[in-house]
């Protein structure tokens, strides 16, 4: 890497707490992380987008209709029609407005049909003739009289013959399965019911009338290839972000977005992978999982909570998220990943992220290869699931971390506001974390040469910096040692960011520069 992408654990303390204000993978302008001074005299500029973040726009559920009304009012401008038929032919169309006026122009009769606007065929009951008279002999008169009478109607769909008057689709119904294309229910009708009749319907019944107006915003969505809901329950925002509408885009961008609720929810655009998955691009995420289910029951030994001390055979748990490991027994210091000596890992020599191929050298015959390729596997599976699961862990790490944050308070002079440094140390571990997981599923299928060698050795500071982050945070406290603890926090907290940072950037340009080269195809499509 270069020079500039070198760090010391000894960086200037930045006392201010707008150093530790960072949020990482906003595409926002929030991230400040970038000036190298904090000095109140000197104003703050926002840096512009970094490489790895793409421009996104979160959206509440009023601004989809805004721009459902916008897309209808184009319509009715241009084809002189009410706004209701401008809505049903572009919901025809799939809310594509180019499309839709270029066969309009070319066929209005033809798409109105299509679209529900007008009849395809003359309904086989057209209802009665009010006005239609029949005869009826009178028994008791010698001669014949005419009393006139009109005949009573019968419903062709319920067969309901009590109605006196009826409106017009009166028998449409609503599908369970979500359906907001109400169709009329006459053999041989295909006209579609306008919004104001089922409103009208509707009118007495607000919850269905609201799941009606819900169906018609989430077809929006589901037509419009720049937007897409937030998947977490319950949410009802969407995010916008037209620079990874397109298959060919996902080759080059992680599109991470978030839909801008309290709290936010981060996701990819691009796929249906939960959460954050950078580095590694979508196509690269659905390879790797694919993987790990294909793999499950070879590899669900691994993912078990305790393992054995190297030293004493001892058992045991580990029930937080660092990895840093101390028998109670025997007292030896180890790594929970690679089960190596602790003291190794803070030297020059630390390479536990690295997988040691020899033994896929010497494998000759197929046996030995198919062993060879099940380690090769299981050494990044097993990391990329221990970060997943020291994430799962940051839940009891919080809980530790606030009761800290309130001893804080009793034994010092620190208030609550002053005190947040650790929750925010917190995040950014939880973040570097689910960055590092991914950086496994990356590496294994990485093609081995200098860029990879490169790509390993940001994963190594990032992941060194992290658990150094964490051991701190998880160390008890005491009264006299707080002030020195808040600096040490804030100091590596800003450091482990900036490694993080300098990872997510140098993935991001090896993808625009076509650096990187994998060991399989990779099909974004």
């Amino acid at each position: 890497m270069s020079s500039d992408y070198d760090f010391s654990d000894e960086e200037e303390y930045y006392d201010d707490e707008e150093a530790m204000d960072i949020e990482g993978g906003s595409a926002s302008s929030e991230d400040d992380m970038g000036m190298d001074t904090y000095d109140d005299d000197i104003k703050v500029v926002p840096e512009a987008r970094k490489t790895y973040e793409v421009d996104f726009k979160p959206l509440t559920h009023q601004d989809v209709k805004d721009l459902m009304v916008a897309d209808i009012e184009y319509i009715r401008t241009i084809f002189g029609v009410d706004n209701d038929v401008a809505a049903l032919l572009l919901r025809h169309m799939d809310w594509n407005r180019d499309r839709l006026t270029e066969k309009y122009m070319d066929n209005a009769s033809s798409i109105s049909t299509a679209a529900g606007v007008s009849p395809m065929l003359k309904p086989s009951y057209p209802g009665p003739d009010r006005s239609k008279r029949v005869t009826r002999s009178n028994k008791s008169s010698k001669k014949l009289e005419h009393t006139p009478f009109y005949e009573p109607f019968l419903c062709p769909i319920c067969f309901d013959d009590t109605a006196a008057d009826t409106l017009a689709l009166s028998c449409a119904r609503f599908r369970d399965e979500g359906e907001h294309r109400i169709l009329c229910m006459a053999e041989n009708c295909g006209v579609v019911a306008l919004d104001p009749f089922v409103h009208k319907v509707l009118s007495e019944d607000e919850d269905t009338a609201a799941r009606y107006d819900e169906l018609l915003v989430r077809n929006y969505v589901a037509c419009n290839k720049n937007l897409k809901y937030c998947p977490f329950p319950s949410c009802d925002r969407s995010v916008s972000c037209p620079a990874a509408s397109s298959r060919s885009a996902l080759s080059t961008v992680v599109p991470t977005v978030s839909c801008g609720a309290d709290p936010k929810h981060k996701f990819c655009f691009g796929c249906h992978v939960d959460g954050d998955h950078r580095p590694v691009l979508c196509a690269i995420a659905r390879m790797w999982l694919k993987k790990c289910r294909d793999d499950s029951e070879t590899a669900n030994w691994i993912k078990s909570n305790t393992k054995e001390c190297s030293k004493c055979q001892s058992t045991i748990e580990k029930n937080g998220g660092c990895n840093h490991m101390t028998c109670k027994k025997c007292k030896y210091e180890f790594c929970w990943v690679c089960m190596g000596s602790w003291a190794e890992h803070g030297t020059a020599w630390y390479s536990c992220n690295r997988y040691d191929d020899k033994s896929g050298v010497e494998a000759r015959d197929a046996q030995s290869r198919s062993r060879a390729s099940l380690e090769r596997y299981l050494h990044y599976y097993n990391r990329w699931a221990n970060h997943e699961q020291s994430a799962k862990l940051s839940i009891e790490l919080y809980m530790k971390t606030e009761k800290k944050m309130e001893e804080m308070q009793l034994t010092t002079d620190l208030t609550w506001i002053e005190v947040q440094f650790m929750k925010k140390a917190v995040d950014i571990v939880e973040n570097c974390r689910t960055t590092l997981k991914w950086t496994y599923a990356m590496a294994y299928y990485l093609e081995n040469g200098n860029q990879k060698a490169m790509f390993e050795d940001n994963q190594r500071d990032l992941e060194k910096a992290v658990e150094d982050l964490s051991e701190l945070l998880e160390q008890p406290i005491e009264a006299e040692s707080i002030p020195a603890l808040r600096q040490k926090v804030t100091d590596k907290s800003v450091y482990v960011q900036k490694r993080n940072e300098i990872l997510l950037e140098d993935t991001a340009k090896g993808y625009l520069e076509e650096r990187w080269k994998w060991n399989v195809l990779v099909d974004n499509l």
